[in-house]
């Protein structure tokens, strides 16, 4: 990346953009397999040693990312480079080899691009060559970056948001004053990308997102949450009291949002809804981190069984566990498939139309809770304890079927794309 290079212009550099569509295909290039290669090697020798650590912990892994940062698997060019992959499978095959390694470091490391997602997706070229960089900082001063959307009393309802954004055309200056919950990186982050409502009225059309730069005066971090898994990711709440932002920071500029406005006024569609088109764009990639924790499980009770003896053989000869094992490996590969379609739909702007995004995290999420059940099981007592590790692979695990749109949102979406009925 040269220094007159925006972020936006470094993808399609990279990308090599044609404006042609490339095929779909499962064979892997040379350079995908390399890059797989590359991602699980850091996952198998830097993460898996450090995740028991981390999660007992509960702090955010600085020196596991610093690692990351070295290597350049965390940073705008490494970010930059997955994201150009025509085919649009990279991305979700390091997230799939990295989650592999450990969910909770996975996010720590990882979690910054739900914002950046949202400032590439939204933001202007300017904005871009601003913004994105500082999410990440250097590999001698890493920074981290937080999407804030979620609130206490909206979650999936992601129209009962009550963070407002007014504008003081005096100054030039929007006045964002809320709260945020469930924030990955919240508080600790050096960018935080906020989504509030400019009109109430308008419902979640009548949303925005913002830039909240570093050490911007009203934002806070709020209670840090305790969670159940991925504990080595730092999630918390956060508090905007009066925090004004210059006018720039609004994502996409000011006359672009009112010329959405004033369609959604007029009755006509408002072509995109802030946090909406974010989650749309990540859906397949959260998809693939719920694939790999779940070949993680599936894999340590593939050798498990093989080793652990019962009654004279190993308990693999014994049809029920063979057969479950069957079906984990089955439900996995099935997940991945519908990850790499919508990867790829995604990646070259092919319509959703089925909902082919959310179908993809829906089968992931619950095939990652599911499989890691399984593979408790089949450790019978010793999966139960902390001296294994799928026990904390299905801790990770059940968040897939809750953040980022629970399961129920998710066959809301692909209901209504199916029906085209207003399904509730």
């Amino acid at each position: 990346m040269t220094s007159t290079q925006t972020p936006e212009e470094v993808v399609q550099e990279q990308a090599g953009d044609t404006g042609e569509k490339p095929p779909f295909s499962l064979e892997l290039s040379q350079d995908q397999k390399d890059i797989q290669e590359w991602a699980h090697g850091f996952a198998e020798n830097v993460m898996r040693p450090a995740a028991h650590e981390w999660d007992e912990k509960e702090e955010f892994p600085w020196p596991v990312v610093q690692e990351a940062a070295k290597i350049g698997l965390y940073g705008f060019e490494g970010i930059a480079q997955f994201f150009a992959d025509e085919s649009g499978l990279s991305m979700p095959i390091v997230n799939e080899e990295i989650f592999w390694g450990d969910a909770g470091i996975g996010m720590a490391i990882f979690g910054t691009t739900l914002a950046v997602a949202s400032i590439f997706g939204q933001g202007t070229p300017e904005q871009m060559g601003e913004w994105i960089p500082q999410c990440f900082g250097t590999e001698d001063d890493i920074k981290i970056a937080a999407f804030c959307s979620s609130e206490p009393d909206a979650g999936s309802d992601v129209s009962a948001v009550r963070t407002t954004a007014k504008y003081d055309e005096a100054k030039d200056e929007w006045v964002i004053n809320g709260q945020k919950a469930w924030a990955t990186n919240g508080g600790i982050a050096n960018i935080h990308v906020v989504i509030a409502s400019v009109d109430r009225e308008l419902g979640s059309r009548g949303h925005a997102a913002f830039v909240i730069p570093p050490n911007t005066k009203g934002c806070e971090q709020g209670a840090k949450v305790k969670k159940h898994g991925i504990r080595a990711s730092h999630t918390a709440d956060v508090h905007l009291d009066d925090c004004r932002v210059p006018g720039n920071c609004l994502l996409g500029g000011k006359e672009k949002l009112d010329e959405r406005l004033a369609r959604v006024r007029e009755g006509k569609k408002s072509k995109g809804q802030a946090a909406m088109a974010t989650f749309e764009a990540s859906r397949p990639v959260v998809g693939a981190q719920a694939i790999g924790i779940a070949r993680a499980a599936y894999e340590y009770a593939l050798e498990y069984a093989k080793g652990r003896v019962q009654f004279g053989k190993p308990i693999i000869e014994n049809q029920a566990i063979a057969f479950t094992l069957a079906d984990m490996k089955t439900e996995i590969d099935a997940a991945r498939l519908l990850v790499w379609r919508a990867s790829w739909m995604g990646r070259n702007q092919v319509p959703f139309e089925n909902a082919e995004g959310s179908m993809s995290k829906l089968k992931s999420g619950e095939v990652a809770t599911w499989v890691t059940e399984r593979a408790i099981q089949i450790l019978g007592g010793n999966g139960y304890t902390r001296e294994y590790p799928v026990e904390r692979m299905h801790r990770d695990a059940k968040i897939y079927d809750i953040f980022e749109g629970t399961s129920e949102i998710q066959r809301i979406v692909i209901s209504r794309a199916i029906s085209g009925h207003h399904i509730r």
